[in-house]
């Protein structure tokens, strides 16, 4: 594997930047803390990590020692732990959980980025958008639905 140039790092990180933007689009759209700006730094940094160990690996005299995937792993960890701040317990109702899954997703998308798997970035950021609009949508006729019938029950 030869090294990266300047132009595949732009190339990598910019992808990961719009892609990012694009999942954080919908949760500003949607009015969430965590919008556009916050899943694009997400996903470039996820993806500078995984630059990062690439770029150790190929340059490393005994690239054999030099795991790009332990650092991916750490990647994994340290968005959980930005995640779990996300997550709010207030009034008997959690928050923040689809927020915090959605920037963990938006991680993987950086790191997808930065090994240069283009195509499986653009299809999960396709199907992250996916989940978060059209289920959106089934939730809402789910739970109006569910309303509807509770109160029907109840008014008898």
């Amino acid at each position: 594997m030869e090294l990266l140039t300047t132009t595949d790092l732009i190339i990598r990180m910019s992808i990961a930047i719009g892609l990012g933007t694009i999942i954080g689009l919908e949760r500003t759209l949607a009015g969430k803390g965590a919008g556009m700006r916050t899943y694009a730094i997400v996903s470039l940094g996820a993806s500078l990590f995984i630059l990062i160990s690439q770029i150790v690996m190929l340059s490393s005299i005994n690239p054999i020692s030099i795991n790009p995937l332990f650092l991916a792993a750490s990647v994994i960890t340290g968005i959980g732990f930005l995640g779990a701040g996300l997550i709010l317990f207030q009034s008997n109702k959690i928050t923040g959980v689809t927020t915090a899954a959605g920037l963990w997703v938006s991680a993987g998308v950086g790191m997808a980025s930065g090994f240069g798997l283009v195509n499986l970035a653009v299809i999960a950021t396709i199907a992250t958008i996916i989940v978060f609009t059209i289920m959106w949508f089934i939730e809402k006729m789910l739970l109006k639905f569910s309303y509807k019938s509770n109160t029907e029950v109840e008014g008898k």
